[in-house]
C-alpha cells in the first residue's frame, strides 16, 4: 500500500482535490447561508463576542494541527502490513496525547476563558451574560476536534480523501441545521457555540465509527511509547510553533479590536474574514493533497522536486489570484446582499484588504507543505513565527492610532514577510541555478499580475455603477466574471514568460482530467 502511495498519478491527484473541494464546497455554502441567518437573530454585537470567543480558543488549534499533520505524516510511513505494529504505536502514541493534552487545554479555556475575556475585552451586558457556558461549549467543540484529527489522520495518511471529505459533509450540515433549529428559540452567544460543538462531536463520532469498521486493525488502545513520542515531537514541535505563529497571526486585528473598540466592530470584521477566508481556505483546500504528495519525493532529485513544487505553486497561485481577486470588485454589492447596508458599508474595505492579504499569503501554501513534507518544521516555523511577529507589530501600531480604518492592514504586511521569508529559505534550500527566475515566473507574477487586475476591475466596476446590488444572479455573475478576467489576464502573462510553455502544458492536462472524470 505504501508503494501505491507513493505513485499517485495525476488522475488520482487530481481526484483527491476533487473530493477536497467538493467538501469544502458544502461547507462554504452552509456556512454562508446561515451566517446572514445567525447574525440577524443574534446581533451584529452578539456575533462579535462569539467571534471573540472563538479567537480565543482559535491558540488551541496549533497543538491539534500540529498533532494532526505530524500524526499523519508518521502514519503515511507506515503503510505496509509489515510495519502495522509500528504504526498501531504510533495511533496509540497520538490518541494518548490527544486526550489527556488537549483535555488539560480544554479545561483551561473552560474555566479560565470567561474571566480573562471579561477583563481583556471589558464585556458586558446581554450580550456577553452567557460568556461562561459559551466558553464551555467552544472548548467542548475544539476538544472534540483534536480527536477526530487523530481519527482521521488514519484516512489522510492513506489519501482517501472520499471518507475524509464524507465525514466533513455530514458534520457541516449537522451544525448548519441545528442553528437553523435551536438559534430562534435561544438566541445567544451558547447557542450558536453549541450548535459548531455539535458539528465536531458529530465528525468524531463518525470518525471513530469508520476508522474501526475500515482500518480496525490498525487502530490500538490510547498509551505512550516512548519512540513513537519523540517521532510526534519531533515533527510536531517545531509545528506546533509554526501553526501558534500562523493562529496568533490570524487573530491579531481581532484581539486589538475587542481592546480598543466595541464587540460590533469585531462581528464587523469577523463577518468580512469569514468570506475571505471561505475563499482562502478553499483554495488551500484543494492545494492540501500535495503534502502526502510531497512525502512520497523523498527520493527525486532537487531538480525534479524544485519543477513540481514551482509547478505546484503556479497551479495555485493563479486559482488563488482568480478566486480572492474576484472578492475585491463586489465587496459592498456582495456584503449588501449577504448581510445588509450596516455591514456592507463598514466591512467592504476590510474584506478588499483582507482578499488581498489572502492573495499574497496564498503564494507560500505551497511551499509550506513541501517543507513540511520533506521534514522541515523547523523553517515552516520560522516562517509562521516571523509572520506573527510583523502581523501583531502593524496591528499594535495601526490600530490604536486610525482606529478602525486600520483593520486588516497589519494582514498584508504580514503576508508581505511571510512572503519574503519563503523565498530566501528556498534560495537556501535548493541552491539550483534560474531559481530567481522560476520564484519570478511561477509566484510573483500570477500574485502580482491578479491584484492588479483585482483593483482596476474595482475602479472600472464603480465608474460603470456596476457596484450597486441587483439581485444574487447580478453579483454572482460579476463575481465569475471578474474572476474568469483575472485568470484570463494571469494565464495570458505567464505564458509568454520563459516558463510558459510548461504552464499551458499542465492546464492542458488538468482540463483533461476534469474532463474524463465527468466523462466517466
Amino acid at each position: 500500500m505504501a508503494s501505491i502511495a507513493s505513485r499517485k498519478n495525476p488522475t488520482d491527484l487530481l481526484g483527491n482535490s476533487a473530493w477536497n473541494a467538493i467538501a469544502f464546497a458544502v461547507a462554504v455554502a452552509l456556512n454562508l447561508l446561515v451566517l446572514p441567518f445567525v447574525v440577524f437573530r443574534l446581533g451584529v454585537a452578539a456575533f462579535g463576542v462569539a467571534g471573540l470567543v472563538t479567537a480565543c480558543v482559535a491558540p488551541a488549534l496549533a497543538f491539534s494541527n500540529a498533532l494532526a499533520l505530524s500524526t499523519t505524516r508518521e502514519l503515511a510511513l507506515r503503510l505496509e502490513p509489515s510495519e502495522r505494529h509500528d504504526a498501531r504505536r504510533m495511533f496509540a502514541t497520538a490518541a494518548m496525547l490527544a486526550l489527556a493534552a488537549g483535555g488539560v487545554i480544554a479545561m483551561l479555556l473552560a474555566l479560565a476563558g470567561a474571566p480573562l475575556a471579561r477583563l481583556g475585552f471589558h464585556l458586558s451586558g446581554s450580550s456577553a451574560d452567557d460568556l461562561g457556558l459559551a466558553f464551555v461549549l467552544a472548548s467542548a467543540g475544539w476538544f472534540c476536534q483534536c480527536l477526530s484529527a487523530v481519527f482521521l489522520a488514519l484516512f489522510t495518511a492513506r489519501q482517501d480523501y472520499r471518507r475524509v471529505a464524507s465525514i466533513s459533509i455530514i458534520s457541516t450540515a449537522v451544525a448548519t441545521s441545528s442553528m437553523l433549529l435551536l438559534i430562534p428559540r435561544w438566541p445567544q452567544v451558547s447557542t450558536f457555540l453549541g450548535c459548531q460543538a455539535l458539528g465536531f462531536a458529530t465528525s468524531l463520532v463518525l470518525a471513530f465509527g469508520w476508522s474501526r469498521r475500515v482500518v480496525g486493525e490498525w487502530l490500538a488502545r490510547p498509551t505512550i511509547d516512548r519512540g513513537s513520542l519523540g517521532n510526534l515531537v519531533k515533527l510536531g514541535g517545531w509545528q506546533l510553533a509554526a501553526q501558534s505563529g500562523a493562529l496568533i497571526a490570524a487573530q491579531a486585528d481581532r484581539y486589538l479590536l475587542g481592546a480598543l473598540l466595541q464587540p460590533q466592530f469585531v462581528g464587523f470584521y469577523t463577518i468580512a474574514q469569514r468570506l475571505e477566508e471561505a475563499v482562502y481556505i478553499g483554495v488551500l483546500k484543494v492545494g492540501e493533497i500535495l503534502f502526502p504528495f510531497f512525502s512520497a519525493l523523498q527520493k527525486e532529485t532537487d531538480d525534479r522536486k524544485a519543477d513540481l513544487l514551482f509547478r505546484s505553486s503556479w497551479i495555485l497561485s493563479v486559482l488563488a489570484a482568480s478566486a480572492l481577486g474576484g472578492l475585491i470588485p463586489v465587496a459592498g454589492p456582495l456584503l449588501h446582499l449577504w448581510t445588509g447596508a450596516e455591514v456592507a458599508a463598514e466591512a467592504q474595505r476590510v474584506l478588499v484588504i483582507l482578499s488581498i492579504a489572502g492573495t499574497l499569503g496564498s503564494s507560500s501554501n505551497v511551499f509550506a507543505f513541501y517543507l513540511l513534507a520533506q521534514g522541515r518544521s523547523s523553517s515552516n516555523a520560522v516562517i509562521s513565527l516571523l509572520t506573527g511577529v510583523f502581523t501583531v507589530a502593524a496591528s499594535a501600531i495601526a490600530l490604536p492610532y486610525f482606529g478602525w480604518q486600520a483593520a486588516g492592514w497589519s494582514a498584508c504586511i504580514g503576508m508581505i514577510a511571510q512572503m519574503v521569508t519563503v523565498v530566501i529559505l528556498l534560495r537556501r534550500h535548493f541552491g539550483l541555478a534560474g531559481m530567481r527566475l522560476r520564484l519570478t515566473h511561477f509566484v510573483l507574477t500570477p500574485i502580482g499580475v491578479g491584484i492588479a487586475t483585482a483593483l482596476a476591475l474595482r475602479y472600472g466596476f464603480r465608474n460603470a455603477q456596476l457596484d450597486q446590488a441587483i439581485g444574487w444572479w447580478y453579483v454572482g455573475s460579476c463575481y465569475l466574471l471578474a474572476a474568469g478576467i483575472i485568470f484570463v489576464v494571469a494565464v495570458a502573462i505567464s505564458r509568454a514568460g520563459p516558463y510558459g510553455a510548461a504552464c499551458w502544458r499542465d492546464l492542458r492536462v488538468i482540463a483533461s482530467r476534469f474532463l474524463s472524470l465527468k466523462a466517466i
